[in-house]
């Protein structure tokens, strides 16, 4: 049963990791034609109180926790405000360069994680955790110096997706310090939906200056996005959370830049740029490098 168990969820996580792609991808395609900020704010509005919804009527995600006001507080400051600031940061990013690109810099987001945890060089694990980030920065300069040489290049771009990884390891921090009370799925039903609320006044703003084009392939994508890229996804991805390890759930993480390349090529003819599978292998080294554990040299634990 153990077994069979196993076998299912590493099928489901796949699916997952098809549909993210497959959403990074549509979100491309709508950031062409709509405002990053109205895109960003109207889907994880929507997300957002699909999951409440599921989590509030049904037991499939778990169970809806009642907020105290700090709880709240907490939600709308740390998990809602990071998540409305990534989104923008991410959603510029693919309208600017391209989507393998910007998801392959998202990779890295474990290792500028791991930077952040304040440590010294005596304490454990510190040291395999510096040579990670330096295989993921390397990718990461592999991957952004041919937009600095080429007139073409969209070295904005690039830079946008660098720090779209950065406020995603940010938000990882922020649910972090949420999840001492709240499930994985309430943090993001509760965090998608407060993000949304942020971002639509903007969005409405971007719409009121620049205008909206209504097309039926992009509301279609954009329904998608939230139910396939959102719902759907996110309640395989914590089912996986509840019998396996996060580590082991996590090392689907990598297989995303995949996913979303071929979805970019075959989709919207993206190219594969020569110095992708290099940066991907960098930063891929990089991210599993952090997730392993081993005892540190006789020299660094001290007497």
């Amino acid at each position: 049963m153990s077994k069979r168990r196993d076998f299912i969820l590493g099928i489901g996580l796949l699916f997952a990791v098809i549909l993210w792609g497959a959403n990074n991808t549509g979100t491309k395609l709508v950031v062409h034609h709509w405002p990053p900020v109205w895109t960003g704010g109207s889907r994880f509005f929507c997300a957002g109180i699909l999951l409440l919804a599921v989590l509030r009527f049904s037991r499939l995600l778990g169970q809806l926790t009642p907020l105290t006001a700090e709880m709240s507080r907490g939600l709308w400051w740390r998990g809602g405000l990071a998540l409305a600031v990534y989104i923008i940061v991410f959603n510029t990013a693919l309208k600017l360069t391209s989507v393998s690109h910007v998801v392959l810099y998202l990779g890295a987001a474990p290792v500028w994680a791991l930077l952040w945890e304040r440590q010294s060089m005596r304490e454990e694990g510190v040291l395999r955790k510096y040579l990670a980030a330096l295989l993921a920065l390397a990718g990461v300069i592999v991957l952004f110096l041919p937009a600095l040489r080429s007139a073409h290049g969209s070295w904005p771009g690039e830079v946008l997706g660098l720090l779209a990884g950065v406020l995603w390891a940010n938000y990882g921090r922020q649910c972090r310090h949420l999840s001492s009370k709240l499930s994985g799925v309430e943090i993001s039903a509760h965090t998608m939906f407060r993000a949304g609320l942020l971002l639509l006044p903007i969005g409405l703003f971007e719409v009121w200056g620049s205008g909206i084009e209504f097309r039926f392939d992009v509301v279609a994508i954009q329904i998608y996005c939230i139910v396939g890229g959102g719902v759907v996804a996110f309640a395989i991805w914590s089912t996986a959370l509840r019998h396996w390890p996060t580590s082991q759930v996590l090392l689907f993480n990598n297989l995303i830049p995949l996913s979303s390349m071929v979805w970019a090529h075959y989709w919207i003819n993206e190219a594969i740029t020569p110095t992708f599978w290099i940066a991907m292998l960098l930063v891929m080294a990089g991210v599993l490098l952090g997730q392993i554990k081993w005892n540190r040299p006789s020299w660094l634990r001290g007497t």
